[in-house]
């Protein structure tokens, strides 16, 4: 996660958000440090203005997504609603993921169903608000209800089967 100093904002968070995405399949200290520098670099290129199109507020929220806390995954709300607002279609998918983050860490329902949460041991979706309807989870790019649960299922089978 080396800076180069003559590289621009916008490259600089196209990189950190694909590092955070490889950085998904590793685990412990060192990867949380990682994403807390790049939180940590994000939230000062946001103190700088540096924040302007609509493909660096969509990787900002990306990065932002997999914070620790709920000031996190609000912040990758605010950049993915603002990149959206832009004209980032795959902003949508993550103001839906960022939304059901912070409503979990509030101990709400997840709104959309993006997140799938282990209750007993077992991989569910948890509470879902019942009112929002597919047609608003598909405006938001996610699948309707019903496959995410297939999806939930097929992750706990998956465990199970290396268990």
């Amino acid at each position: 996660m080396e800076q180069n100093s003559f590289e621009e904002p916008s490259a600089e968070l196209e990189r950190l958000a694909e590092e955070q995405i490889n950085d998904l399949d590793t685990t412990g200290d060192e990867r949380s440090q990682r994403g807390k520098h790049r939180r940590e670099r994000v939230l000062a290129l946001y103190s700088q203005g540096a924040l302007r199109s609509a493909q660096d507020n969509y990787y900002a929220a990306l990065i932002m997504l997999y914070g620790d806390d709920i000031a996190h995954f609000e912040l990758a709300k605010t950049f993915a609603q603002r990149s959206g607002a832009l004209g980032e279609p795959r902003a949508w998918s993550v103001i839906a993921a960022s939304w059901d983050r912070s409503l979990l860490g509030r101990g709400k329902p997840q709104r959309f169903g993006t997140q799938f949460v282990r209750e007993g041991g077992r991989w569910s979706l948890g509470k879902v608000d019942p009112r929002v309807t597919a047609a608003q989870r598909a405006l938001h790019g996610v699948p309707p209800l019903w496959v995410q649960q297939q999806n939930a299922e097929q992750l706990q089978r998956r465990e199970d089967d290396e268990t």
